[in-house]
């Protein structure tokens, strides 16, 4: 599995948003991203980070900061969970699993004892020349957006 850290460049990538149109890293040159990772649509907790940055995106910004999601679902259930919440950001599709292997953020998890493989919970910031500056490993679902702007 890959280990970014502070420091390393982004990987470049090219990934679907919820319309079907391509997002590029190079996309962001000249601008901060905010590249969160999160398990599934619609569950508590990524509903309560995607949330919390929608609720902030306008601080965010100020900041001068964009905001980019990224889940193995697919167009429609992104695009369903934009709607219901009214997420002002993209999230990108990455079904084949290419976007969580390349930023390492997929692997071994455990609920109620049982072990399986999936997305994890992950943030990276990175700056307007495409560096990492910073990851945010233990993501405060209700508090995100603070953990990013301190």
């Amino acid at each position: 599995m890959t280990i970014l850290k502070a420091g390393d460049i982004a990987p470049e990538f090219t990934a679907k948003n919820q319309n079907g149109q391509e997002v590029n890293l190079a996309d962001f040159k000249g601008k901060k991203l905010v590249l969160y990772f999160y398990p599934k649509d619609n569950t508590p907790g990524c509903t309560a980070e995607s949330c919390n940055l929608s609720d902030n995106y306008n601080s965010l910004l100020k900041k001068g900061f964009e905001v980019l999601g990224i889940s193995t679902d697919d167009e429609n259930s992104h695009k369903n969970f934009i709607n219901k919440f009214n997420l002002p950001f993209d999230l990108l599709v990455d079904k084949e699993k290419k976007l969580v292997n390349l930023f390492g953020v997929y692997g071994e998890k455990k609920m109620y004892g049982k072990s399986y493989m999936g997305t994890i919970r992950k943030t990276f910031i990175i700056d307007e020349k495409g560096i990492i500056e910073r990851i945010i490993d233990n993501v405060d679902t209700k508090a995100h957006a603070n953990q990013i702007l301190t």
